[in-house]
C-alpha cells in the first residue's frame, strides 16, 4: 500500500482549511505551510494534526515545493486551502492507494469544480480545470513560477471525480484576488522580458471576455458566468497596465 502526505500552503485560511483537511483522513502525514496568517489558521491546523511550518512567502511554486520537501512520505497530495477532496474522490483515491506502486503514473490530475456566487460554476472556463495535484516526489516537482505553477511530470493519470473548490468567499473577495493575481501575472511578463503593449492592453481584455463568456459559454452559468467573464477581462486589463505601470518606473529609477 502506498504511503500518502496531504500539503497545503495557507495564509489567512481559517474559513475554509477545517474542511481541507478533514477531506483527506486517509493522510498518513499532513504538512501545512503558513505565511504569516492572523486569524486561527495556525490553531486550526495543530487541531487536526498537521505539522505546520512557518514561511516567508516565495511565490506560488516555490511555497508549494518548499512545503513537499517538508512531507514524510513518497506521494504527495498538494491541495489549496479552499479545496477539499469530494467523497466520490476520496473512495477513489483510498482504492487507488492499495493498488501495486509500479503500475502508477509519477502523477495525477483531477477535475476541479468549483462554487461562487451559489452556484458550482461548470462553464467559462472553470470546469473541468485541470489541476496535477497528487505526485510521486522522487518522480515529479513543482516548477518554480510565482504564478501559474504546474507540477512537471513525464507522464500524468487521471482521476475520474473531482476536487471542490471554494475559489471566492464573495465578490469583494473575487476583486481582491484578481487585484493580486493581475500584479503576479505582471510581475511574470517582466520576467519573461515582455515589453508594454497598447495594442495587447485594449485588445486582450475583449479577446479574455469573448473567450470566457461566449466561446467557453458562461453564459450558461447565468448571472455569475456574466460576472465572471468581466472580472476575467478586467484582470487582464490589469495585468498589462501594471505591467507598463511597473516599467516605467523602473525607467525613471536613476542608476
Amino acid at each position: 500500500m502506498k504511503s500518502l502526505a496531504l500539503v497545503v500552503i495557507t495564509k489567512n485560511a481559517q474559513s475554509t482549511l477545517r474542511q481541507c483537511l478533514e477531506s483527506v483522513p486517509f493522510a498518513l502525514d499532513k504538512v501545512v505551510v503558513d505565511s504569516g496568517s492572523q486569524d486561527g489558521t495556525i490553531e486550526i491546523a495543530k487541531s487536526l494534526g498537521a505539522r505546520v511550518f512557518e514561511r516567508e512567502w516565495q511565490g506560488y511554486g516555490l511555497q508549494k515545493k518548499m512545503a513537499t520537501e517538508l512531507s514524510q512520505c513518497d506521494w504527495v497530495l498538494s491541495l489549496d486551502s479552499d479545496e477539499a477532496l469530494s467523497p466520490e474522490l476520496q473512495s477513489e483515491i483510498q482504492a487507488w492507494l492499495e493498488k501495486d506502486e509500479a503500475t502508477s503514473a509519477p502523477a495525477y490530475r483531477f477535475a476541479r469544480l468549483s462554487f461562487h456566487m451559489g452556484r458550482w460554476i461548470r462553464h467559462g472556463g472553470w470546469y473541468p480545470d485541470w489541476q496535477v495535484r497528487l505526485f510521486d516526489r522522487r518522480r515529479a516537482a513543482w516548477s518554480e513560477d510565482v504564478i501559474h505553477e504546474k507540477v512537471i511530470a513525464d507522464r500524468v493519470g487521471q482521476f475520474s471525480n473531482p476536487i471542490l473548490h471554494w475559489v471566492f468567499r464573495d465578490l469583494s473577495h473575487q476583486v481582491e484576488t484578481n487585484n493580486r493575481y493581475s500584479s503576479l501575472g505582471a510581475l511574470a511578463l517582466a520576467k519573461k522580458g515582455r515589453s508594454f503593449s497598447l495594442f495587447h492592453l485594449l485588445t486582450k481584455p475583449w479577446v479574455k471576455f469573448f473567450e470566457t463568456y461566449v466561446w467557453k459559454r458562461g453564459f450558461l452559468d447565468g448571472r455569475p458566468g456574466f460576472i465572471i467573464a468581466v472580472g476575467a477581462a478586467y484582470s487582464v486589463f490589469l495585468k498589462w497596465a501594471k505591467l507598463g505601470e511597473n516599467l516605467a518606473r523602473r525607467d525613471e529609477t536613476p542608476s
